[in-house]
């Protein structure tokens, strides 16, 4: 350690990643190898273009304005079971969420396997990275009630706000809004900060084989220091972000939805996905060894492009300078 700060670019590691996206997908092209790294892919939540969206029938009743005139007299007997369908489709949600969520972080650290290792393999990496994966869904579990939990209290206290200035004047009308906007701005914050933390702990847990909690640690620290380079990281994800919602729906419609097919469009946009998150491996390295995911294996295909310089050219030794005469 010199104690000078690495040099953190942004454009440099995005085009090393693509040329890793050509290295690993077309050269050679392998259907097989497609088809499981795209397996993996869809296991740590790429999708393609399909969202996923769960109306709920019950948003418009109330149930202080139903009578007995408005319910059939045939329905009448399945009001007690009302409660109890509710109670037990919600437990099946959470379930389906837990689930997703479980197989999502398990899935981040095969992908990530696949990409650093230039392979496909989906058995080997499941088994080796078993615990870093339940500890870093633990982790997400934990934050999703965090949020809902903080989400339910401005919620709550818009709620309890809108009771209590019945009656105020305007000067307390404006501070509650104002509270209230101040409450989600901060919610919208911490959002935003835990998913770019939490998107950056993969790569740190894949390299030190930590737990979520210190590789939250660690990733938190290094966002403090280096600041700047991960505000234009996001920024040029945003842009990123925008570019993959034009060529996804610009794939889609070119065959005729089937990349809004789950995993067939994962499939279909692998080269995307890949690249995306190779591009996020090649950026994190760039602040030391304890960050590189390559420092203890790489790829000899990957040398070329991930060696930092050119390899020194195979010269003849120069030849002896002749005796100076004084």
């Amino acid at each position: 350690m010199n104690g000078t700060k690495p040099k953190i670019e942004i454009f440099k590691p995005f085009g090393e990643a693509f040329e890793l996206t050509n290295k690993i997908l077309f050269q050679p092209f392998d259907l097989k190898k497609w088809l499981v790294i795209g397996f993996a892919a869809f296991l740590s939540g790429h999708l393609a273009g399909v969202g996923f969206n769960f109306p709920s029938p019950f948003g418009d009743f109330q149930s202080h304005r139903a009578t007995h005139d408005m319910i059939p007299d045939h329905l009448e007997q399945w009001k007690p079971w009302l409660v109890a369908a509710v109670v037990v489709l919600a437990l099946l949600f959470f379930a389906l969420v837990i689930a997703l969520t479980w197989l999502k972080a398990r899935g981040h650290f095969i992908f990530t396997d696949c990409i650093v290792r230039n392979q496909a393999a989906i058995a080997a990496p499941w088994r080796e990275y078993r615990n870093e994966g339940n500890s870093y869904f633990l982790f997400l579990l934990a934050v999703m009630f965090v949020i809902l939990l903080l989400a339910g209290l401005i919620v709550g206290s818009a709620f309890g706000l809108g009771w209590l200035k019945q009656g105020a004047d305007d000067t307390g009308s404006i501070a509650s809004i104002g509270l209230i906007v101040f409450l989600f701005v901060f919610w919208v914050s911490i959002v935003i900060f835990v998913s770019i933390a939490a998107y950056f702990m993969v790569p740190v847990m894949y390299r030190k084989r930590c737990r979520a909690l210190e590789a939250f640690r660690d990733v938190t620290l290094l966002m403090m220091h280096h600041a700047g380079s991960f505000f234009l990281f996001c920024l040029f994800g945003v842009v990123l972000i925008l570019a993959v919602l034009m060529i996804g729906v610009i794939v889609t419609c070119a065959t005729c939805c089937l990349a809004a097919l789950p995993y067939i469009g994962t499939v279909i946009l692998l080269p995307v996905f890949v690249c995306l998150h190779a591009f996020a491996l090649v950026f994190i390295r760039q602040f030391g060894p304890d960050y590189d995911v390559w420092a203890s294996f790489m790829p000899p295909e990957f040398l070329p492009i991930l060696s930092g310089a050119s390899p020194a050219p195979n010269l003849p030794p120069e030849p002896p300078l002749p005796p100076t005469v004084t």
